[in-house]
């Protein structure tokens, strides 16, 4: 599920795709009472062991790297130069430490050589999640709403339902949307298959949630957008 992660949430979209994605939403809600929200993060989590991770790892190959350079000798004096290398190896890797913390810390992207799948699988889940709530988007008179979640920084879309839809909505069609929309971002066509994706949403919750005659909008039409700060 990839994602163009430099971009910010407010930036990914223009100020063109978000009134398209918002028709696609009001269609698609005009035929049930289902309620569609789109969300879109920054990043789920800080992760922070990467940082420190990274941090530790650059900051003592930073060292190794400087110790070389100024304490290269030969063959003959190598038991001199590994005694030496060490007392200013240690004192080194600590001093680089603190601005490669710096460096991870404003890069986010940087991390993700120390963050595995499953790890990040399970911020953007427990983000949307907590997303969720958070907007309140749970507060539907039926329990019918259902997010999108987009988080650019772990590349990953994920379709959340309440409690309503999940008897006869189950996970495995809201991957499906997912998918739709990840595979749309990969394309360069985010958009377009976003608001696929949402009209197709909007086909199942109309058969299983057909629209009532005073069909209330419920939820926010606009896309949301979060920076994750508060995040971890």
């Amino acid at each position: 599920m990839s994602i163009k992660h430099h971009i910010k949430s407010e930036k990914f979209f223009s100020k063109e795709e978000r009134e398209l994605i918002k028709k696609a939403t009001v269609d698609a809600e005009s035929r049930t009472i289902g309620e569609i929200a789109v969300m879109v993060v920054d990043h789920s989590g800080m992760y922070r062991e990467a940082e420190i991770i990274g941090s530790v790892l650059s900051g003592s190959l930073s060292s190794l790297i400087v110790t070389e350079i100024l304490f290269h000798v030969s063959e003959k004096t190598a038991e001199f130069f590994f005694h030496s290398t060490m007392w200013l190896f240690i004192p080194l890797a600590v001093v680089f430490f603190f601005p490669f913390k710096a460096l991870f810390k404003s890069t986010p992207s940087l991390k993700f050589a120390f963050v595995g799948m499953k790890r990040k699988e399970g911020a953007v889940k427990e983000r949307a999640l907590r997303a969720f709530y958070e907007k309140g988007l749970y507060k539907t008179k039926q329990n019918t709403g259902v997010l999108f979640f987009l988080s650019l920084l772990e590349r990953k879309v994920w379709v959340l339902a309440d409690k309503g839809i999940h008897g006869k909505i189950h996970q495995q069609t809201l991957n499906k949307f997912a998918n739709i929309v990840s595979q749309g971002i990969k394309e360069g066509r985010a958009c377009d298959a976003l608001c696929e994706a949402i009209m197709e949403a909007g086909e199942i919750l109309a058969k299983h949630f057909p629209a009532v005659e005073s069909n209330v909008d419920e939820l926010p039409d606009d896309v949301i957008f979060d920076s994750g700060k508060e995040t971890e």
